[in-house]
């Protein structure tokens, strides 16, 4: 009996494999194709019951649907440009009681929001909280049953190049499913909120799947689509779930978000500023990546935890900050109170610092300045400060600098045309506050300063406009 299950066994197996080996590619090609497929089917019937249409019940407060960058608001951040479609946006249920993540745009002023699931159900749902500073907002509708909902993945683990699925309801076509990959990670200066670290993606998102998830082949979420570029096609934004999550968090406990405030002036860290503070690797030539800190406000966590103008912030955490952008978000993802670790280099040499940072109010923000900012000297005119000039410039004599004690330094009255400090973005009534680290108190100190400086190649300024001080590099024409 052994004897005769075992031949069977054998017969079937030869049965199996001579089976398998008579397949063309095609029919292999074909069932690879018809499992990925349904792979796909049962992900959408995953998802796609936790995606919520929302319409605001406010006639008056229709939310914009996105489109490409507009600019910046006046207050530092931004805002999505009203692009084509209706008012409607998508948001994805997060919680079995209810809770619901959208963009705040969409939200806009209203105090309530219809909300219609995929079954066509439809619920009024109440503002949680908004954080405008990344685009997010909480609802909550209310019901005896459970939700269906997803979990947030953690996006730190996201790649380039995986494939991902977009759910929303673009111009109104409720639960519209589209696949792509992530086509690029840490996207910032994309003008859409203060706060950046998009994912971008080419999965098609178009307006409408504002607030609408996008998730992973796993089925959680890991962005809220947020923004797409209408003159380029396959380019969408999400906002990574991260950073929702630290937002929802704190929407969900207080119904308003807190950050961290550091205080402190910033500005990118040119080849030329890299070179003139002597940021090189060890045993190497390349410059460092990092951001200049221009100005220490006296009384907040920079200037208690000693950090001084001239320092190159490396990382914060152990994150590299690399861009004013990316010391901006990663500060303000801290909670207040919190102590961060901050790796820098001052004169040269790396240091590590502990400080506890504030909190950051409203209307607060590190001020950062472009590159573009910074006879005699490099074409620049000088002159000592007066009651005259302190009135025409629009001084403060108190503290025109945070930071210092009072007013000092020499105003520029006038830059050379096709000078070098005209190159550098220096302009009349910019207030020449160092030279090479050292101060400048008044125009004798300055005229000491230039002494023999008229030739070299480059020379250091720190200079304070509208009461922000940053550094700039002269340089001789031809350098």
């Amino acid at each position: 009996m052994k004897r005769t299950i075992t031949c069977f066994v054998l017969l079937g197996f030869f049965l199996i494999t001579t089976f398998a080996s008579a397949r063309t590619p095609f029919e292999k090609d074909l069932s690879v194709i018809e499992e990925s497929q349904r792979g796909i089917i049962k992900l959408a019937e995953l998802v796609v019951p936790t995606v919520v249409n929302i319409s605001p019940l406010d006639a008056g407060s229709a939310s914009r649907p996105f489109g490409h960058p507009r600019g910046k608001r006046e207050d530092g951040g931004h805002k999505p440009s009203p692009g084509p479609g209706g008012g409607s946006g998508s948001g994805v249920i997060i919680d079995k009681k209810g809770f619901i993540v959208t963009n705040n745009h969409v939200v806009g002023d209203a105090e309530e929001m219809e909300v219609r699931l995929s079954d066509k159900s439809k619920f009024i749902g109440k503002i949680v909280g908004k954080d405008p500073d990344t685009d997010l907002a909480l609802i909550k509708i209310e019901s005896e049953n459970d939700f269906p909902y997803v979990q947030l993945a953690d996006s730190k683990k996201v790649k380039v190049g995986q494939w991902v699925m977009a759910v929303g309801n673009p111009f109104g076509l409720d639960r519209t499913v589209t696949i792509g990959i992530v086509s690029g990670l840490g996207r910032e200066n994309v003008n859409l909120s203060r706060y950046e670290d998009f994912i971008q993606t080419d999965a098609s998102i178009n307006p409408g799947n504002s607030g609408g998830p996008l998730f992973n082949v796993q089925g959680e979420v890991i962005g809220i689509n947020t923004a797409i570029i209408n003159i380029a096609q396959g380019i969408g934004f999400a906002i990574p779930s991260n950073m929702v999550q630290t937002v929802v968090s704190q929407l969900m406990n207080s119904g308003k978000v807190t950050r961290g405030w550091l205080g402190v002036g910033i500005q990118p860290l040119t080849a030329e500023l890299a070179t003139k503070f002597g940021v090189k690797e060890s045993g190497g030539s390349a410059p460092l990546t990092g951001v200049l800190i221009n100005e220490v406000f006296e009384g907040d966590p920079a200037y208690k935890g000693g950090l001084l103008p001239g320092d190159i912030i490396l990382k914060v955490e152990d994150e590299p900050v690399d861009t004013t952008s990316t010391l901006a978000r990663v500060i303000g993802g801290f909670a207040p109170g919190q102590k961060i670790k901050v790796d820098l280099m001052r004169n040269g040499k790396k240091q590590q610092v502990m400080m506890a940072l504030g909190e950051k109010k409203d209307g607060a923000e590190q001020a950062s300045i472009s590159k573009k900012e910074p006879e005699p000297f490099f074409g620049l005119i000088i002159a000592d400060l007066t009651a005259e000039n302190i009135e025409k410039y629009k001084l403060k004599e108190d503290k025109e600098v945070k930071g210092s004690a009072s007013l000092s330094g020499v105003i520029v009255t006038q830059v050379a045309t096709g000078s070098p400090a005209e190159a550098e973005g220096l302009k009349e009534g910019d207030l020449i506050l160092e030279m090479e680290g050292d101060k400048v108190s008044n125009s004798e100190s300055f005229a000491e300063l230039t002494k023999g400086k008229e030739k070299t190649e480059t020379v250091l300024l720190r200079v304070s406009r509208e009461n922000r001080a940053f550094f700039v590099v002269l340089k001789q024409k031809g350098n």
